[in-house]
C-alpha cells in the first residue's frame, strides 16, 4: 500500500468534507450506528452493556469502533472507575450536548420527509 494518488477520489472527499462545515459535521455522525449511540447518550451515561442492549442489532465490536471514533471526535466522553471489575462511563460531552440540541429541526424534516415519500 503506497501513498494516495494527488487526485484519488479519497482526497477529493477529504478536501470536500474540510471545505464544507455541513459535509464536516455530517461525516462526523455519518452511518449507522452513530446517531443511535448519541441519542441513548442523550439520556444520561450509560455503561457499555446497556448501550448495547439498547442498540438493537450492533454487534459488541461495532459498539467498539463507534464508541471510539465518537470519543476521538470530542463528541461522548469515556470514564474509567478504578474499581474490580472496571466500570466504564460514556455521556455526552459539551460539544455532544450542543449537537443533541440541533437535532430538533432534523427530526421535524424527517417526520415530514417521510410523509411526502409514502405520501401520507
Amino acid at each position: 500500500m503506497g501513498k494516495r494518488k494527488e487526485n484519488s477520489t479519497n482526497l477529493e472527499n477529504e478536501n470536500f468534507i474540510n471545505s464544507c462545515e455541513m459535509a464536516y459535521s455530517l461525516n462526523l455522525v455519518s452511518g449507522r450506528w452513530k446517531m443511535l449511540i448519541l441519542c441513548r447518550l442523550n439520556h444520561g451515561k450509560q455503561r457499555f452493556s446497556e448501550l448495547r442492549k439498547n442498540i438493537v442489532g450492533i454487534t459488541e465490536r461495532m459498539l467498539t469502533l463507534q464508541l471510539r471514533e465518537l470519543e476521538k471526535d470530542l463528541l461522548i466522553k469515556r470514564t474509567v472507575y478504578a474499581e474490580v471489575p472496571p466500570r466504564v462511563d460514556y455521556e455526552l460531552t459539551e460539544i455532544g450536548e450542543q449537537l443533541v440540541k440541533i437535532w430538533g429541526p432534523l427530526h421535524e424534516w424527517g417526520i415530514n420527509h417521510k410523509q411526502l415519500v409514502k405520501g401520507e
